[in-house]
């Protein structure tokens, strides 16, 4: 059976970091696409940040880039979101997405595999 597993959430104050981690089991995912997406409540979920699994370049959304950064260690099949200079607006349930099958990397109906999602919490 194939499981994303995410960790590292929790409450942190404005301007704090946290580290999420997102661990594979049941296959590898050295080649294939992985993404951390986010579901602030009322709203729908969003691409956040994602890396490729050939060449490893990295993508984000705006509102993250130069404060998110995606990593991935194929070896332990473990992808990291490491979130500086939070912010309340940041407030979600973050998802760990694998192995994109759609043509856009931004979309979360174009990834096979979802974890259950981890909670981060970004007070004022």
């Amino acid at each position: 059976q194939v499981r994303l597993t995410e960790s590292g959430g929790g409450l942190v104050q404005a301007g704090g970091s946290l580290r999420l981690s997102c661990v594979a089991s049941g296959r590898s995912f050295s080649n294939n696409d992985m993404a951390w997406f986010r579901q602030g409540s009322g709203k729908e979920r969003e691409f956040a940040a994602g890396v490729d699994g050939s060449h490893r370049r990295t993508y984000y959304a705006g509102s993250v880039k130069g404060r998110f950064a995606i990593s991935r260690d194929n070896a332990k099949n473990t992808v990291y979101l490491q979130m500086n200079s939070l912010k309340p607006e940041d407030t979600a349930v973050y998802y760990c997405a694998g192995a994109r099958r759609g043509d856009s990397r931004y979309e979360a109906r174009d990834y096979i595999y979802w974890g259950q999602g981890t909670q981060v919490t970004v007070s004022s």
